[in-house]
């Protein structure tokens, strides 16, 4: 069971508590993607048995009250196995979505960059636009990727990175991070027709995107997880599409852990939370 004040950044430990938090969310204008938690399995049998999980979140969504859509990891659906392997599995869910249903692909470590986008490329175009793929503004090579990515048929979500990637293939200081993403935004919203998820919890850089929409005119959409700043979802909601990333799993340690320590003045929060008082 989830302990108290943790559920703040877990939608529950099963599919319909994930569910039932979509229905919520719908209430308060929001979509939501939801998300089987899981990570870098090197066994094929827990591979197929999160891919079994969103294909059974597939078949349910078309008759939930809401706008909601699944978001995968590729390391989840065994790319540590092998890229054939994940893209079995990713086709898997695709095939299931049947055009009907959004799935978005997360983006991990830089070692999985290529394999990544690749994919998304193919079943973009496959399930005609209803793929789409995260985008890390850190990373030195995200002005190619996005340039290659101009015209695809499916979404992308551009975010500033959260994995300790090494300097030589990503900028490291806050400064940086900030002043690329504002730059790849901007090149988004003048280049890019439509497919535009802003990824961010920045107030600064959801106004930069609002400006860089009155001026261009693209449509887009903001994404933002769930437990932080919802007061601020719900408001942007009365004027924008936005979607709350709402993640679930008996795998929730590890995710809420991370969620309340990215800052420091979280700690005692974070310790409160895991024991329950």
């Amino acid at each position: 069971m989830i302990p108290p004040l943790a559920n703040n950044f877990v939608a529950g430990e099963e599919l319909d508590e994930a569910l039932s938090h979509a229905t919520e969310q719908h209430r308060h204008g929001l979509g939501t993607i939801i998300n089987l938690l899981g990570e870098h399995y090197t066994d094929p049998g827990p591979a197929h048995a999160d891919t079994q999980v969103y294909v059974d979140a597939v078949e349910r969504l078309s008759r939930l009250d809401g706008r909601v859509c699944l978001s995968v990891k590729p390391s989840q659906l065994g790319l540590d196995i092998s890229d054939d392997f994940f893209r079995a599995r990713l086709e898997e869910i695709v095939d299931a979505a049947d055009g009907e249903q959004f799935v978005w692909i997360d983006m991990e470590d830089h070692e999985t960059t290529d394999t990544t986008i690749d994919a998304y490329e193919d079943l973009s175009a496959a399930s005609g636009g209803m793929v789409g793929v995260c985008i890390q503004a850190n990373l030195k090579r995200t002005e190619d990727d996005l340039q290659r990515l101009a015209d695809t048929a499916g979404k992308v979500r551009l975010v500033k990175g959260a994995y300790n990637e090494p300097s030589d293939i990503a900028y490291t200081e806050k400064s940086q991070v900030n002043e690329e993403y504002r730059r790849h935004l901007e090149y988004m919203f003048r280049e890019f027709d439509d497919g535009i998820a802003v990824g961010s919890h920045d107030p600064e850089m959801i106004e930069y995107a609002r400006d860089l929409h009155d001026t261009h005119g693209t449509p887009f959409e903001i994404q933002m997880l769930m437990g932080v700043r919802e007061d601020a979802q719900r408001e942007l909601a009365a004027e924008y599409d936005v979607w709350q990333y709402a993640p679930f799993g008996g795998k929730w340690f590890s995710y809420f852990y991370r969620r309340a320590m990215e800052r420091k003045e979280n700690a005692l929060f974070a310790a409160r939370a895991i024991l329950g008082v």
